[in-house]
């Protein structure tokens, strides 16, 4: 590497300098107080941890995003952690052992072997929240809404729109069609693309019950507002029960969402399949305008604990910190900065230390340092008394 190359960045990762630095710590505080209000608590995992554990339940997608290395100590493989959720999971499975709800958040950096998208941050900031350990509707509501709630405390809630999905609709199709493991990886491929013609060519290549395919032909063009869910129960009035079962929980899910949120716009999309891998039920993401990804996403991940030994109901989301800043109205209130001359007179550093208790940011001068400070105050000494001149 050339000399001039040392001091670049890694493609993809980002630094953070003042002031934004502390807009995304304000940001934080701001956050995990809301979390805190409202029963969760906060959680630390390690950045990296055996691959094993990291990579639990949550399929090969992680696996291709995360770093390896080996331990020196051990000779053991560990990872750097590139999503916190399965970290939360194992330390609900194997450290808090509650039996009944557990709530919990985070806040800490991750890092993406890949980005996912062009312009996206490899060393994102993830900050989420996690409720295990209850099946039914009131958690996945309880979650969306607290997910509401931080995009409006982060003030990144302009024009809010609210996807929801749910994995059980494609896997009880799935089981209806019998389709092989690598049929289902690559129609799912094209669902994600949205690839009707290849779908179309793919079907045909099928030896599938009439009735199958129809269902399978049409499952791409279920997305937009309510209405859909009217129509997917029509279309698929001779599904499975596990399909008619999943599209009967997006409708009652939307209803009490809708309730609590009157001006949030809904869309429906019964072919999302982010996160199949791990997801077992809803899936949802927030969007707003102003940003070409998700906000903030999540969804119901029941079997991720089975591996830990411990396979409790799960449901949670997470958002980039870093994102939420950036889109964010929030602008930290500048502390007024006092200069201080250099000295180890008594009353000085007694007067200093005053000032720096009552949060007020004073910058003492260095011996030799002609370079002026820009301040909105200074220390001076008046009449044997140090006082501030300015503020």
């Amino acid at each position: 590497m050339a000399l001039a190359d040392r001091w670049l960045l890694p493609e993809g990762v980002k630094e953070i300098l003042p002031p934004e630095a502390s807009q995304i710590e304000a940001m934080r505080r701001r956050l995990l107080d809301l979390f805190d209000s409202w029963g969760y608590d906060l959680v630390l995992p390690p950045l990296m941890e055996h691959l094993d554990a990291l990579l639990t339940g949550v399929g090969g997608e992680l696996d291709l995003n995360t770093f390896k290395l080996t331990d020196q100590l051990s000779g053991h493989t560990l990872g750097i952690r590139a999503d916190i959720t399965p970290q939360v999971a194992r330390i609900d499975a194997h450290r808090m052992r509650n039996e009944g709800a557990s709530r919990l958040c985070y806040c800490g950096s991750v890092l993406h072997a890949r980005s996912t998208q062009p312009l996206a941050s490899r060393n994102p900031l993830q900050i989420g929240a996690e409720l295990f350990g209850h099946a039914g509707l009131d958690s996945d509501v309880e979650v969306i809404a607290l997910m509401i709630a931080t995009l409006h405390k982060a003030g990144a809630d302009q024009e809010l729109s609210l996807d929801l999905g749910h994995v059980g609709i494609f896997r009880g199709l799935m089981v209806d069609a019998g389709m092989t493991s690598a049929q289902q990886n690559e129609y799912q491929g094209m669902l994600q693309r949205k690839a009707l013609p290849e779908i179309e060519r793919f079907l045909k290549t099928l030896d599938v019950d009439e009735r199958v395919l129809e269902l399978l032909a049409e499952l791409p063009r279920l997305h937009g507002g309510i209405e859909v869910l009217a129509k997917a129960k029509v279309l698929f009035s001779d599904a499975s029960e596990d399909v008619l079962d999943a599209i009967a929980y997006l409708e009652e899910l939307a209803q009490r969402v809708a309730k609590r949120f009157p001006e949030l716009d809904l869309y429906f999309d019964l072919s999302e399949l982010r996160g199949y891998n791990y997801h077992t039920g809803v899936v949802f993401a927030a969007y707003t305008p102003a940003y070409g990804q998700a906000l903030a996403k999540g969804g119901r991940y029941d079997d991720i604990g089975r591996d830990f030994g411990r396979a409790r109901p799960a449901t949670g989301f997470s958002a980039d910190l870093k994102t939420l800043v950036d889109l964010a109205s929030l602008q930290v209130a500048q502390v007024s900065l006092v200069t201080a001359p250099a000295g180890e007179d008594a009353a000085l550093l007694e007067k200093i230390n005053e000032l720096r208790a009552q949060g007020v940011r004073v910058i003492q001068a260095l011996s030799g340092d002609n370079q002026a400070v820009k301040s909105s105050a200074e220390l001076v000494l008046e009449n044997g008394e140090w006082t501030v001149k300015g503020l």
